[in-house]
């Protein structure tokens, strides 16, 4: 049915007109998520080569796996990017460090078709520098083979499970399941919920086979693992494609994110990256998109093109009851933002405690060095004598 529906829309587009552009030649580079956007393969629409076809601007498409790892490429300063796809509370850090440029909606007349609840969010609230692309929910993939039904976060730390457990390679994520499962404020500012998450995450670690992130599609696939935590858009790829893995969302409440398409300050196509928001924000394109990508559209227009079954799936369109439960990720004071790279430092290294063994026996090695030079600069020194 998808395969059908994407094929029939893909012949319409082919018909279609090509409207002239000035811009054609221009390419543009596109920084997104890894598996988020329609490339063509399974039936599904090339949204990047039809958007060329349509405007004659090429586009240079590559990925990332966390909002950090896209945070620090533009904090370095050596990246040259025209659009990028970053999370809520990302969002909002770079708006705060003024590395977003404001939009012109005059070319972006699309918009129109982002329902108003997307509108004007938390993380943007003038609306001045993002427009949402796909939004979700994180819960949990489990292996029925090997795993009774989930329910709870609490799965995430049960040692008959030890060794074959995966979480999230980011600490925003890895934080949050704590924090759930603590009853904690996802957005605290307090330093001690912090740290009680973090003597969570420690306590976590030896059940933990590998902190990831797309790798959780080849490792619960393939068995190697048979929990792990991940976003709900993904729930079509490893559920529909496996009789054995099943997606639930806690009971104690997740977080319900957002990923919108900005353009970086230091952006040279700004009005050809404009453009294809505009492009991705049309609801016929939107459709054929999140059909292929499995993420929830913002646009209840572009429902109608959706595969029916896709539509009126809970995974990809969770209840008014789970979406109650969730909490949005907000921008950290810097203080607090410290506080938890050096508590994921931490969790990752097995604590402070093993981190100052670690730093003491590298010490002891050096002194020892130093002690073996000396000797030998001594020892030549009376054979010259």
């Amino acid at each position: 049915m998808k395969k059908m529906l994407a094929f029939l829309f893909g012949l319409c587009l082919l018909c279609a007109p090509l409207p002239a552009s000035a811009s054609e030649g221009v390419t543009i580079n596109v920084y997104n998520w890894g598996e988020y956007i329609a490339n063509g393969t399974d039936g599904s629409m090339d949204v990047n080569a039809e958007f060329t076809r349509r405007t004659g601007i090429n586009v240079n498409y590559t990925t990332f796996d966390s909002n950090e790892s896209l945070y620090s490429k533009l904090a370095g300063g050596g990246a040259d990017y025209d659009i990028i796809i970053p999370s809520d509370y990302m969002v909002s850090k770079l708006i705060s460090e003024g590395r977003l440029a404001p939009l012109d909606f005059e070319n972006i007349p699309n918009f129109q078709y982002i329902d108003k609840q997307f509108q004007n969010p938390s993380y943007d609230p003038e609306n001045l520098y993002s427009v949402p692309y796909t939004w979700g929910v994180v819960g949990i993939f489990y292996n029925t083979d090997y795993v009774e039904e989930v329910t709870s976060w609490d799965a995430l730390w049960d040692s008959r499970y030890a060794g074959k457990i995966l979480t999230f390679d980011n600490p925003r994520d890895a934080f949050a399941i704590a924090q759930f499962r603590l009853g904690l404020d996802v957005n605290s500012t307090n330093p001690d919920d912090w740290e009680e998450a973090a003597q969570l995450l420690k306590g976590q670690k030896p059940l933990v086979q590998a902190y990831v992130m797309d790798q959780i599609f080849d490792k619960m696939e393939s068995g190697e693992a048979w929990l792990a935590p991940y976003y709900s858009g993904d729930a079509a790829i490893l559920v529909d494609n496996s009789d054995t893995i099943a997606f639930a969302v806690p009971e104690e409440g997740t977080n319900f994110f957002v990923d919108a398409i900005c353009i970086p300050a230091t952006s040279q196509h700004k009005a050809e990256a404009e453009a294809y928001i505009n492009f991705l924000c049309e609801p016929e394109i939107s459709g054929a998109n999140m059909d292929y990508v499995g993420y929830s559209t913002p646009e209840t227009a572009a429902k109608e093109y959706l595969d029916p079954e896709v539509a009126d799936s809970p995974l990809h369109y969770p209840s008014g009851e789970v979406v109650a439960k969730a909490q949005v990720f907000v921008n950290l004071p810097q203080e607090v933002s410290s506080l938890v790279d050096k508590l994921w430092a931490e969790v990752k290294m097995g604590g402070p405690g093993e981190s100052a063994v670690l730093i003491a026996i590298i010490l002891g090695f050096l002194a020892v060095y130093i002690a073996i030079i000396l000797y030998k600069r001594r020892k030549r020194k009376r054979e010259m004598e």
